[in-house]
């Protein structure tokens, strides 16, 4: 079935619908990535967008429930320029189309997905509707994209034991992928996982060790209850964070955040470790980026290919975040040991 994705300046792109045959709309964004599009679909910080694949062939291993980062896609569209209808791996469970459909999540193929990202990247990240049908509506997500990380946190604590782990940390869940809390457990941490806007003191009751920040999904702006809750939490407990984790120390620690034209997403960024002058690959996924620095926060890591920043600790606290993902999933794993330095932090 031929669908339409119309970009907001007018541009139009025609190709061939798949998955979910649905209207949709959303935030157009690209990501760079050649493997990695199951951890793609289901990062739930994608929630709100309509994602490109710059790399040309997507689905040719399938898809399999092992390496689902959620439970399930948050994305509104997904633009391949081919889709595999005959996956070869010997862990496919389903093909991609297949996977759409279950999801109710619409695709679309046949499209120039060169050219879309030159676009974005010249103009910048826009808003579209990807159109299967004319007399069906095209939903009118405004008021949702105010409110993405109610829509991809936890329902309710929960717990993740770990009866040789060393250390009870708090995990802020604001959309976090599966990887972050094994990453987490892997390295010694019995895990409490709360919802995005547990107030601070019933965080504090449980007696964490440490607070973990997750990534998510949005602009940091738009959930001041969160960053009021984590300037409380910064100062009395060691944090970290990722992702909009960062963001949100960022703003509870008085810096300013800001948008980025296109956003960076994918699993090949160049960063750059101030204090030993190493650069990594990095993976990573966010539209905004932690921008004017208070005077008690210093920069840790900056991004080789525009600057901007990508770490930060605060001066005097054991408090610290990364722009990027040590955890991975789709990406390099480089900096994973980023894990372990900060609980070394917390038990020194």
């Amino acid at each position: 079935m031929t669908a339409r994705l119309v970009l907001e300046n007018g541009t139009v792109f025609e190709g061939s619908a798949f998955g979910h045959l649905a209207n949709t709309a959303g935030e157009v964004v690209f990501t760079t990535g050649m493997t990695g599009y199951q951890e793609t679909l289901t990062d739930p910080s994608f929630a709100g967008q309509i994602v490109t694949m710059t790399y040309p062939l997507i689905g040719n291993y399938g898809i399999n429930l092992d390496d689902m980062e959620s439970a399930s896609p948050k994305l509104r569209g997904f633009i391949v320029r081919e889709k595999c209808d005959a996956p070869s791996n010997w862990r496919c469970e389903m093909d991609l189309d297949g996977f759409l459909r279950l999801h109710r999540v619409i695709g679309l193929e046949g499209v120039d997905t060169r050219k879309l990202t030159k676009i974005l990247r010249t103009q910048g990240s826009m808003r579209a509707e990807l159109i299967v049908s004319a007399e069906k509506p095209i939903p009118d997500y405004s008021e949702a994209d105010r409110n993405l990380v109610k829509s991809v946190t936890c329902a309710e604590t929960y717990t993740v034991p770990n009866p040789g782990g060393h250390y009870n940390v708090a995990v802020m869940d604001f959309g976090a992928k599966s990887n972050i809390l094994r990453e987490l457990h892997d390295n010694g941490c019995e895990l409490t996982v709360f919802p995005a806007f547990t107030p601070a003191p019933e965080v504090l009751r449980h007696n964490p060790d440490a607070v973990f920040l997750t990534n998510g999904p949005g602009d940091p702006k738009d959930i001041p209850e969160a960053v009021e809750n984590v300037k409380r939490l910064c100062e009395v407990i060691p944090v970290l964070g990722i992702c909009l984790g960062h963001q949100l120390i960022g703003l509870a620690c008085g810096c300013d955040t800001a948008k980025l034209k296109f956003g960076h997403h994918g699993g090949n960024h160049p960063v750059k470790d101030l204090c030993t002058g190493r650069v990594y690959i990095t993976s990573q996924n966010h539209n905004y980026v932690v921008s004017r620095l208070n005077e008690n926060i210093e920069v840790t890591h900056v991004n080789v290919n525009d600057g901007t920043v990508e770490g930060i600790r605060h001066k005097t606290k054991p408090v610290m975040s990364v722009q990027f993902h040590p955890e991975a999933s789709p990406g390099p794993v480089d900096t994973r040991f980023l894990f372990a330095d900060f609980l070394n932090a917390v038990k020194r």
